[in-house]
């Protein structure tokens, strides 16, 4: 799973693809859990999740199961994004798509705390500047005690924390596993989490919803594999600011397949959030290469 690094247009757009693809799959999500139990939705993205990549990586001549060299790590990292995704998709029952991605970046500013207490990292006063941006987008977003927005806004609040584990835990692993081995381990622990639980609010889905969920192990499988091919040929400074991109997309999609859209003030929110982020990559590049802001995923 190499290629040139060295193609910075073609980085951008499979970034530009997976961001566009993650938004279709929190709109699959987010359909799927009205008719049907969370824990079946659930079920099927990492379900589905494991097929699509064990395919993929059969068609490119990869062992299937691939071996980890950190199976413990790989296991928390699965999951970590396992709750992350509990969380994110009960919020999405209660609270428009575009508010809750955009409460969902906090995300890359709270692995940047992370980072500095557990990879060591050093945190200047840009960083903490543009961590407290973004903390204040999401206070413009929930306006707490005002009763505006749904409390299950708190939920894509621990959706962030917890995907910021998930992402200081692929930081650890990028030196350990390669890309593809990483991508089918994303779904292993979750999907046998998740197929133990299922059975307790289960609820037969219909050749339509079975086709939906199939959808959205599909996209995610193909979401992270579009990443891959971004990072192999741009760098992730170049790619970072793109991130911010899918509370674009998001808000379209929002206004498309549920008729959403977020009042002026979480609009106005979702721009501090993406701000802040910026402002912590802006000051990170003036020191050495970043990590890219990457998408709830």
């Amino acid at each position: 799973m190499t290629a040139p690094a060295d193609r910075p247009a073609a980085g951008i757009v499979y970034q530009l693809a997976a961001l566009v693809s993650f938004v279709l799959m929190d709109c699959a999500i987010k359909a799927s859990v009205q008719t049907l139990p969370l824990a079946v939705v659930l079920w099927a993205r990492f379900a589905f999740h494991l097929a699509f990549v064990s395919v993929l990586l059969a068609l490119m001549g990869r062992r299937v199961p691939p071996r980890t060299r950190a199976p413990r790590l790989q296991a928390v990292r699965s999951l970590c994004l396992c709750v992350a995704n509990l969380c994110f998709s009960a919020a999405l029952i209660y609270i428009p798509l575009a508010e809750a991605v955009a409460i969902g970046f906090v995300s890359p500013l709270i692995t940047t705390l992370l980072a500095a207490r557990v990879l060591g990292e050093a945190v200047g006063w840009r960083r903490w500047l543009g961590i407290a941006i973004g903390f204040a987008g999401v206070l413009v977003i929930i306006r707490p005690g005002l009763g505006v927005t749904h409390p299950a806004a708190l939920l894509v609040l621990c959706t962030a924390a917890v995907f910021a584990v998930y992402q200081v835990l692929t930081r650890r692993l990028a030196g350990v596993d390669d890309a593809a081995t990483t991508i089918f381990h994303t779904g292993v622990a979750a999907g046998l989490v998740t197929t133990l639980i299922a059975p307790f609010d289960w609820a037969w889905p219909s050749a339509t919803e079975w086709a939906m969920l199939a959808l959205i192990g599909a996209i995610g499988g193909g979401s992270h594999f579009l990443l891959i091919q971004a990072f192999q040929r741009a760098p992730a400074s170049l790619l970072a600011p793109f991130a911010y991109t899918q509370i674009i997309w998001a808000v379209i999609a929002g206004w498309v397949f549920f008729a959403e859209l977020p009042d002026l003030l979480a609009a106005l929110g979702g721009v501090i959030v993406a701000a802040g982020g910026l402002f912590v990559i802006w000051s990170e590049s003036r020191a050495r290469p970043v990590a890219s802001a990457v998408p709830r995923q």
